[in-house]
């Protein structure tokens, strides 16, 4: 089987004589309850990860053996959430701009352009390509899909302690048939984002 290239959008900036590249990703825009959490990621140029892809297409095991080399082998990383009230206030579009605007100022370097998972973007004060599928596509996209998700798996397994009637810690606040029993049988919780549910149950 041919080896997948994950550095073809990078190659094309390098190419260019860019070579500060930030990626971009997002973890738990869907689900009913927690914050959203953005990563941005800059690796060394061609740095080869083994087994580095799309964090959804990786086990949790996968994914929590590359969370340390991705973070260690990074020129620089950072990690941020916006909160499920940030989320009901602004809405989830615009609260994932902003985790991923925290993100990006949690970097220690400043990048020189931002590949951003996805076809949608806003202004992040520098140079930004939004790249569809892109945490299948660049190494730089794929090692932040990781960090954010594993990060935010984390948050909710923590929150899973504090609630554990619900069961965080299994479907991570998604909106799993378990979840919608849990919420049927105890209401929301402090951490469920009310607009979502608003939207199923016309509750407010």
């Amino acid at each position: 089987m041919e080896k997948k290239d994950m550095w073809q959008i990078e190659r094309s900036h390098f190419e260019k004589g860019i070579t500060c590249i930030c990626g971009v990703d997002e973890a738990g825009r869907g689900p009913l309850a927690g914050p959203v959490c953005a990563a941005a990621v800059i690796l060394p140029p061609a740095l080869e990860i083994p087994g580095l892809d799309d964090s959804k297409k990786l086990t949790d095991k996968k994914r929590r053996a590359l969370f340390p080399i991705i973070k260690e082998k990074a020129i620089a990383y950072g990690i941020a959430f916006a909160t499920h009230e940030e989320i009901d206030e602004i809405n989830i579009l615009q609260a994932t701009y902003l985790a991923m605007e925290r993100a990006m100022n949690n970097l220690s370097v400043r990048p020189e352009i931002a590949l951003i998972d996805g076809n949608r973007t806003k202004d992040f004060g520098l140079p930004v390509q939004t790249v569809i599928k892109g945490d299948s596509l660049s190494a730089s996209i794929a090692a932040a899909s990781i960090l954010a998700k594993v990060t935010r798996d984390d948050y909710m397994e923590e929150m899973a302690k504090t609630y554990p009637q619900y069961a965080f810690d299994v479907h991570k606040g998604y909106g799993t048939k378990l979840h919608y029993e849990k919420l049927a049988e105890f209401g929301p919780s402090p951490i469920h984002r009310m607009t979502f549910l608003k939207k199923l149950y016309g509750t407010k």
